[in-house]
């Protein structure tokens, strides 16, 4: 090689200085040395020197002319083209050659955008080239060929027995890649390919010392033209992996040593710079998969360099050599130690997923990061092993029949599904959570990608472990900041997630659960998105109900499983999430952390039907499932233990292991009244004339309530005074009685009548342990409008109490209306729906005195309320007693929402009568601490009152003051009790005001709803004479 190298840029000057060129008859080199020995003879003067060139280059002219004219004639194999701006040169034969032609145009082709253009040059040139070396390989006397064809100067290149035509295109390919001129290297590379891989007189150590001569990285170079010599190594032996000769040298002969040989300086090419790792790997994993194992395990393993590259990547913290590795194990299924701590030793899937071993593999795949935004080849190779294409593909069928049988015991799963379950929750807990998620942004980026990686292949019992505290915490931290650096590939991937969930109502479950019970219910709130509404909005089948359900119940009763890691932001609210969300600002402030999930839960049962359309069969068994769930843990309460089974529905009970809160039972009552309320609603035929089981879920509902009364070990929630309890009990005989007799009736006007009142009848008994103490006087006058509507010798058995006498018996629809109208002003908005449904149905009998004590209520007007003394007062005229408005019914004004607050108190001795609105001026009273904390709030809106105290405590703030200078004494001290007295008693007599007026007017609107009902349902006794005093009325 004692010619001079040159770099890549010489690869477009080689084109210049070759371009047109003809290989000239060897007489006229003879020619023309004489002539120059000649003109050196000649006489040195300058003028004749000059003369004599201008001679000589005529004549040359002219010899070029005619020989141009000569070769256009001959046809052409390849159309005229321009390269670098001028025509394109053929290396034309001599006429002693006889060599075919080879058009060097082909290498401008090769730099071409176009993949196909690139493709159409590559395999013209091997064509071309092969037909030049059969000929020159027939010739008998090559030294007269290589003597007069000479396209660059002689070089020591080891291509002796390779045509010159061959020899100059094998190194301008070497030299082509490693220019970074449009797409060259991967043109001139799969021109080295193809030519490589078809001409065999191309011997593989004499390219293995052209591509290092060529490509030579001298210590002048700057970092790019180094960097482009490189790359070029890399793609020049990328292109000898792919020919194929390496495994036909090997085949040719077992001892070969170009495999090592090439194996070795691929390695010894990856340690010099960090961005050739990944592609060198790649380039041997291409050689790998072509060769046989005892190639690999006598040649490849055996390289030099190998070993000590596997030894020390482990601390490094390199994925490429994990990578080799890996595949290396694949192909060879042998343990060998060369692997170091790369691999485990035996190896084995369990082994490598143990928690020690991904450990000591963290700082490898950590590092993987620096190819980002591409994922690193090796993740997809680590996932193939983590969660094998086989694996669990008919869990996801079987896991919803088998959670849907009750009692079975649960399948078991082989040794292989438990070790891969095993194996992808290590990977979860040491390398998504324990590496990537606390370390930086890329890292975290980076267990996004991972995830969705998995998503395609993995099971939905698994989502688990993807959606754990950690992640979801920092999901949730994410989404949360919109300015935040991965807050897009957070959202990208709830897109994916959502995307992967589709009709599969297992993955929905599973997402849903996953996603909510890390968040502690909040997940839509804290993220301000709708994802878990979106979710619970796919459900369309009844399995995924029912598989919904089911994981609603375990997950309020397993609350050892629960998170218990509050997020940071638990306190974001979120008006978007209308499914699942906690409607009640003020019952969230009253249930602990630990409640918030649980309160998800019940919310959320009831709001399956929201987007749910199922046919009535099925939206039953449905019902039927909440209405289970919520009167178990709202209800009743279990003495022994946390489990009951019930032999008569054969069914098992479970409580949460923690007694639940009153909150809570509260709650799951207003849903259950809710659920009832809106299956009366939309209920299909109630009973046929065949007596087939009815579509009723009350009539389940009470029939379910005694047997779990009857169980021993099952007790009520709350303890039920005397009263109390032989109301409710009074209830249940009466419902029950009613429900025999409107199954005897069938279809006619009596058994809607029933219907309607066994509903008013449930509602009034949920109220009773809802509110203990206020309706046990509403439900005895709701037994006897039921006894007297329906005349049946057993319906009840006689009391003292109902017998009256028949002149003094006023009319039933008299009793039934003032019952109706002392039950709107307290109840919600369940019981509101059956008050509205028992009056439809008896609407038509109405009499005159009714309908005026209706108008009566509407006509009223508000004034100041009084407050009652202990004593008491007489009552006024019976028709104005009637009517009861509790002073805290705020939530009265979210009447249609989903749920109700649990927020109603107690406090019945703030009743106001409307029969006492406008009787004078409020009595003076002492509050206690708690009501004037109330109060006070309640009266903050009241500019004026405040005004008005504020005017009175600064009359009084000098006397004050000069009493503290000085010390306050006993008179001083009950003067400034008295003052804050009066202080606390205007601002509770204001906001007493304020309710009564706006529960009033609540009021007076629902009667109005009965008369829309009652003038719809009674179009001709409409007295117009009656209603004229509405029209007068501001509302």
């Amino acid at each position: 090689m004692g010619s001079k190298k040159r770099n890549s840029s010489s690869v477009e000057e080689e084109m210049e200085d070759h371009k047109d060129t003809v290989v000239s008859n060897p007489l006229d080199k003879k020619k023309m040395k004489k002539d120059k020995k000649a003109n050196e003879a000649l006489s040195i003067k300058p003028m004749e020197r000059r003369k004599k060139r201008k001679a000589l280059d005529k004549e040359r002219r002219r010899s070029v002319a005619s020989e141009n004219e000569e070769e256009s004639k001959r046809p052409k194999q390849i159309d005229a083209d321009l390269v670098e701006g001028e025509d394109r040169a053929a290396v034309a034969p001599s006429s002693n050659s006889g060599l075919p032609e080879f058009h060097i145009g082909v290498f401008k082709d090769l730099a071409s955008m176009d993949g196909k253009v690139r493709e159409v040059a590559a395999e013209a040139m091997v064509r071309e080239l092969q037909e030049v070396q059969e000929v020159y390989e027939r010739i008998d006397n090559k030294d007269i060929v290589e003597g007069g064809l000479k396209l660059e100067a002689e070089k020591d290149d080891g291509l002796k027995n390779c045509a010159p035509s061959l020899r100059y295109a094998v190194r301008r390919l070497i030299r082509g890649v490693s220019s970074s001129r449009e797409c060259a290297r991967q043109g001139f590379a799969l021109g080295l390919t193809l030519l490589v891989g078809t001409i065999h007189s191309i011997k593989l150590d004499s390219l293995l010392k052209l591509i290092v001569d060529l490509l030579e990285v001298s210590s002048s170079m700057k970092g790019q033209e180094a960097k482009d010599c490189l790359l070029g190594r890399l793609f020049a032996y990328g292109a000898l992996a792919r020919s194929g000769r390496l495994t036909e040298e090997w085949i040719a002969d077992k001892n070969t040593t170009y495999i090592k040989q090439f194996t070795s300086t691929l390695i010894s090419l990856a340690t010099k710079k960090r961005y050739l790792q990944e592609p060198v790997v790649s380039v041997l994993l291409d050689l790998i998969e072509k060769l046989p194992t005892e190639i690999l395990l006598n040649h490849v393993l055996e390289a030099p360099g190998l070993h000590e590259w596997f030894e020390g990547s482990a601390e490094a913290g390199n994925p490429d050599a994990l990578l080799l590795a890996l595949k290396l194990r694949e192909n060879i299924s042998i343990d060998r130690p060369i692997f170091g701590k790369l691999l485990p030793d035996p190896f084995s899937p369990s082994k490598l997923f143990s928690a020690n071993h991904l450990s000591s593999l963290a700082n490898c795949l950590k590092e993987s990061t620096f190819c980002q935004p591409r994922v690193h080849s090796l993740w997809p190779v680590l996932i193939n092993i983590l969660l094998p294409e086989m694996v669990l593909q008919g869990d996801d069928a079987a896991s919803v029949s088998n959670s849907l049988k009750k009692h079975k015991k649960s399948r078991k799963c082989s040794s292989s599904e438990e070790e891969i379950t095993k194996n992808f929750q290590c990977f979860c807990e040491v390398i998504i959570e324990g590496s990537l998620l606390m370390s930086s942004h890329d890292r975290k980026h980076l267990a996004f990608d991972i995830l969705l990686l998995l998503l395609p292949r993995l099971p939905a019992s698994f989502v688990p472990f993807v959606l754990s505290y950690k992640f979801v915490q920092c999901l949730m931290d994410v989404l949360s900041t919109k300015d935040s650096w991965l807050y897009k590939v957070a959202q990208h991937f709830l897109k994916e997630l959502s995307d992967w969930v589709r009709d599969d109502d297992i993955r929905r479950v599973s997402v849903i659960i996953g996603l909510q019970k890390q968040s502690n219910g909040r997940f839509d709130c804290i993220t301000r998105t709708k994802t878990v509404k979106d979710l619970m909005a796919g459900f369309r089948t009844e399995s995924g109900c029912m598989l919904f359900i089911q994981n609603l119940t375990n997950l309020f009763v397993d609350e050892g499983n629960a998170s218990e890691e509050p997020s940071d932001q638990s306190q974001t609210t979120d008006d978007n999430s209308e499914i699942g969300s906690i409607e009640d600002k003020d019952l969230v402030g009253t249930v602990g952390n630990s409640d918030f999930l649980k309160t998800w839960v019940v919310e959320s049962l009831p709001s399956i039907f929201k987007y749910l359309k199922l046919d009535l069969e099925a939206k039953l068994r449905v019902q039927k499932e909440i209405l289970k769930f919520l009167a178990v843990q709202g209800l009743f309460t279990a003495s022994l233990g946390t489990e009951v089974t019930s032999f008569e529905l054969q069914e098992k009970f479970r409580w949460p292991k923690a007694a639940t809160s009153s909150a809570l039972c509260r709650m799951c009552i207003e849903q259950l009244q809710l659920l009832l309320a809106n299956a009366q609603k939309g209920e299909g035929p109630r009973a046929l004339a065949s007596g087939l089981e009815p579509n009723d879920l009350g009539s389940y509902f009470m029939r379910f309530l005694s047997t779990l009364r009857n169980i021993p070990s099952v007790s009520l929630f709350r303890t039920l005074s005397d009263k109390d309890k032989n109301t409710f009990e009074k209830l249940e005989e009466v419902e029950n009685r009613l429900y025999i007799e409107e199954r005897n009736c069938g279809l006619s006007a009596d058994a809607n009548k029933m219907h309607a009142l066994r509903y008013l009848l449930i509602q009034l008994l949920l109220q009773v342990l809802l509110r203990p103490g206020e309706f046990s006087e509403a439900a005895s006058e709701l037994i006897i409008c039921s006894k007297k509507a329906f005349v049946v010798s057993d319906l009840l058995p006689s009391s003292g109490e109902d017998e009256m006498d028949g002149d003094a018996t006023p009319e039933l629809m008299d009793v039934l209306v003032d019952t109706l109208l002392s039950l709107l002003p307290q109840s919600s908005t369940p019981m509101r729906t059956s008050i509205e449904q028992v009056f439809r149905y008896f609407c038509d009998g109405i009499t005159d005195d009714a309908l005026l004590r209706m108008l009566r209520a509407i006509k009223k007007t508000f004034k100041q309320a009084r407050h009652q003394d202990a004593e008491g007062e007489d009552d006024d005229s019976d028709d104005e007693n009637f009517l009861g408005i509790e002073e805290d019914e705020d939530d009265e004004a979210k009447a249609g929402k989903m749920g109700e607050s649990d927020e109603q108190t107690d406090d019945s001795e703030a009743v106001v009568g409307v029969g006492e609105v406008g009787k004078g001026a409020p009595e003076a009273s002492l509050v206690s601490d708690g009501e004037s904390d109330e109060d006070e709030t309640s009266g903050e809106s009241n500019g004026g009152t405040d005004n008005a105290v504020s005017v009175e405590v600064g009359n009084e703030v000098p006397e004050a003051s000069d009493d503290s200078d000085g010390g306050m004494d006993d008179d001083a001290m009950f003067r400034m009790d008295s003052y804050l007295a009066q202080i606390f008693k205007e601002r509770k007599n204001q906001a007493e005001s304020d309710n009564a007026h706006s529960q009033l007017v609540l009021f007076k609107l629902r009667v109005l709803s009965l008369l829309e009902i009652y003038v719809h349902e009674n179009p001709g006794k409409f007295w117009l004479c009656i209603f004229t005093d509405i029209q007068k009325l501001p509302y």
